[in-house]
């Protein structure tokens, strides 16, 4: 479904504006939830006593609950309306505040983690989702965007109250207000976003679509000429049962249509690699695990905060440039660009870390090295945030054809949570056997990526949602 929302003059009207930011709103408390945890790696694993193991295991457990929930989001708000998936969202997200601030051991950490992963796979599905059939094609990547825009906001804002609260307290462990250390006010305040996303949701339309589905005609008219823009009378009469048609060619969607000669559909596959090595090139590494890196090499916890701090700004003004060039430059080469900057920065960056040295027990990165290692990260952040990040948001939001789009962007979302989670585990397991080893096996993928892109991808700049065929 495609609605046109612009005004008179093409310009993408307020409302909409509004609408998009609401939706992507889920995409700031998914990257809160997501980067929070940077923080308290190390005094989780001191208070609890873990090995690389095991922290990496509860870093990473919250995206096996996000593939569960990405798994499902489109079968929920199928059932209850995007509106009310929002809201179930948030309120995982802010139960697994709660408890992974309060929690007694490990094991509950871990259970409420999974909470709230599952309350980010929902919201990281619906979102690109409920905005791609809001928006017009000539400003639907500048508005999939926000999707990410919102995502990274989230990650410079966990950065920032972590250092705060190192900064007042002292360290991460430091116990503080109430009683509590502040690893643990650093997952309670996640309780904030979590309830104002559910908040803002409750102010969003339904979708037109679900409404029509549900035969709730005239407030679906409602919607599209009130929220969407649409003049009222033949034209939204004409969209009514446009979408009609649409919803009758989904209900038949099952399972195997996305199935093909090899396993699954190839332009499902497209979604799934996509995914993949979106998340294969290590990004999730500097915003889970920045701060223990660096602490690793030889920085002050203070210092290694501020350096996160400062990764998370790039990582915002990086998504900024993607916003103003995916509907200009197109999203292949965008991916492209990406790969090629991100394959460079990831290299030398292993190159960096080969050159670690041990002087009585503490590791450092001699000369100038540590400077090289910090801005080639930051170029691997700008290459990424400008482009992978953003753009495959857009496209798992477009490719897929109205036949199969509920089930396959499903599909899509659950391999990169999954891949989120094999990247998160194993990083410590790697970062012990050596910092080049993983930064170079990054590298490779970030290659690899390239390759991917130029033979695989179409480039969907422009066309309409209707045109998508497999």
């Amino acid at each position: 479904m495609l609605v046109t929302a612009t005004t008179s003059d093409g310009k993408i009207s307020a409302r909409l504006i509004f609408i998009a930011l609401g939706a992507a709103l889920g995409g700031f408390v998914f990257g809160y939830d997501s980067s929070i945890v940077n923080g308290t790696v190390d005094a989780v694993e001191h208070e609890f006593g873990l090995n690389p193991v095991t922290i990496g295991f509860t870093v990473s457990c919250a995206l096996l609950g996000a593939a569960i929930g990405a798994w499902i989001a489109g079968m929920v708000s199928e059932r209850v309306g995007r509106v009310r998936t929002m809201v179930i969202a948030s309120a995982m997200l802010l139960v697994s505040a709660l408890g992974c601030g309060l929690c007694f051991s490990e094991v509950d950490l871990i259970i409420w983690r999974i909470v709230g992963g599952i309350g980010v796979g929902f919201a990281s599905v619906i979102a690109p989702a409920y905005i791609a059939e809001i928006s017009p094609a000539q400003h639907r990547g500048r508005l999939g965007s926000m999707q990410q825009m919102a995502i990274v906001l989230g990650i410079f804002v966990a950065f920032l109250i972590s250092a705060l609260l190192v900064f007042v307290m002292g360290s991460a462990d430091a116990i503080g207000w109430l009683g509590l250390a502040a690893w643990r006010w650093m997952y309670l305040s996640l309780a904030i976003p979590a309830i104002i996303y559910g908040l803002l949701a409750l102010r969003l339309p339904e979708s037109p679509r679900y409404l029509v589905e549900r035969g709730r005609f005239v407030e679906a008219a409602t919607v599209l000429t009130r929220d969407m823009g649409m003049d009222p009378g033949q034209a939204t009469e004409a969209k009514i049962e446009e979408i009609r048609t649409t919803v009758h060619v989904e209900r038949r969607q099952v399972f195997k249509d996305l199935l093909g000669r090899f396993g699954f559909h190839p332009l499902v596959w497209v979604g799934i690699l996509l995914s993949v090595f979106q998340q294969f090139v290590g990004i999730n590494v500097i915003f889970y695990y920045s701060t223990t890196l660096w602490k690793s090499v030889g920085f002050a916890e203070s210092d290694s905060f501020t350096i996160s701090l400062i990764t998370s700004v790039t990582n915002v003004l990086a998504t900024i440039i993607a916003v103003l060039l995916i509907d200009v430059l197109g999203r292949k080469l965008l991916l492209m660009i990406g790969s090629t900057l991100m394959t460079l920065s990831l290299g030398m960056m292993a190159i960096a870390f080969a050159q670690s040295v041990t002087i009585d027990g503490a590791v450092s990165l001699p000369g100038n090295w540590g400077i090289i290692a910090l801005v080639s990260a930051n170029l691997f952040v700008v290459g990424f945030g400008a482009t992978w990040g953003p753009a495959v948001w857009v496209l798992l939001g477009e490719i897929f054809p109205n036949s199969i789009r509920a089930l396959a962007l499903g599909v899509a979302a659950s391999a990169q949570w999954i891949a989120n989670f094999v990247v998160s585990t194993t990083f410590p397991s790697l970062a012990e056997a050596g910092l080049a080893l993983a930064y170079g096996i990054y590298a490779f993928f970030a290659l690899l990526s390239l390759i991917f892109v130029f033979f695989m991808v179409k480039e969907t700049k422009g066309r309409q949602l209707e045109e998508m065929t497999l």
